[in-house]
């Protein structure tokens, strides 16, 4: 049975760009409170007003996922104006792909693991105890295929990903008896600015076939946040490729190395 949206209260950290800017107008066309959550307090004002503007209920404010003061701040900010939290979606997170050994230590690496990882987990459980104090609501995490497969030049990233993968699983089966739903999305490559990114750095073309749009995984949040799952792989068929992974290892190590990494490495790119 489906879950009704209509005037549930939906806290988006990343909401500023890429699946949380998309999510935000899908949660608010459902009849949602969206809570905007991000960095760039501009660009949330331009998209709550947007928002607003087609009769939507959104508001702005800003956050940090790296700082838990400021994460305490906006969960009692919504808390004050709403009195409950129903789905929160951990949507911030960025990549730097590279070889490890190109990677900045401080912006590359341990940036990226707090936001990433530690930034999701603070949020969750700043927001948990409202949720476990009414015995109800949802919480999505956004991690990738990553999380499954890890690949070359994704080396922190996959890291990141694996962790989530790894606390949404716990996590769900912690808050289980408080009525409350975990769930993890896990989408192959987007078009988002983080594949952008990614094109600058001379992906090779052939990888073109497996990018899908971005609002194929929007709309999959929203539709997991009405029919709650454990997890979602997107598109479906990446999950054959995560099985493979997990039950022919050294296949896939061939198969990647073969052709990825040595072509990548000979030429001097990722």
């Amino acid at each position: 049975m489906a879950v009704s949206l209509k005037n549930k209260v939906v806290l988006i950290t990343g909401a500023s760009s890429g699946f949380g800017k998309d999510v935000a107008y899908l949660f608010a066309a459902e009849g949602a409170k969206v809570v905007l959550a991000a960095r760039r307090l501009d660009r949330l004002q331009r998209l709550a007003a947007a928002i607003q503007r087609e009769g939507g209920e959104a508001f702005a404010v800003p956050v940090d996922v790296t700082q838990r003061a400021e994460i305490d701040l906006m969960v009692r900010t919504v808390i004050e104006i709403y009195e409950q939290i129903d789905i929160l979606f951990n949507n911030a997170g960025f990549g730097r792909l590279d070889w490890l050994e190109n990677l900045e230590p401080v912006r590359d690496i341990d940036t990226q693991i707090q936001v990433n990882l530690n930034g999701l987990i603070h949020v969750t459980r700043t927001v948990l105890p409202f949720m476990i104090r009414r015995r109800t609501g949802h919480i999505i995490n956004m991690s990738s295929i990553a999380g499954w497969i890890a690949a070359p030049s994704y080396t922190i990233y996959a890291a990141t990903k694996y962790g989530v993968r790894g606390f949404t699983t716990a996590l769900r089966r912690e808050v289980a008896p408080y009525g409350i739903k975990v769930s993890g999305i896990y989408p192959g490559p987007a078009y988002t600015e983080f594949s952008w990114d990614a094109r600058k750095n001379h992906r090779p073309k052939w990888l073109n076939m497996f990018f899908i749009p971005s609002e194929t995984v929007s709309h999959r949040v929203v539709q997991l946040a009405r029919y709650p799952r454990n997890s979602v792989i997107i598109p479906w068929w990446f999950a054959w490729i995560a099985w493979g992974e997990a039950h022919f290892p050294r296949v896939a190590d061939f198969l990647i190395r073969t052709f990825y990494t040595n072509n990548q490495r000979k030429s001097g790119r990722k």
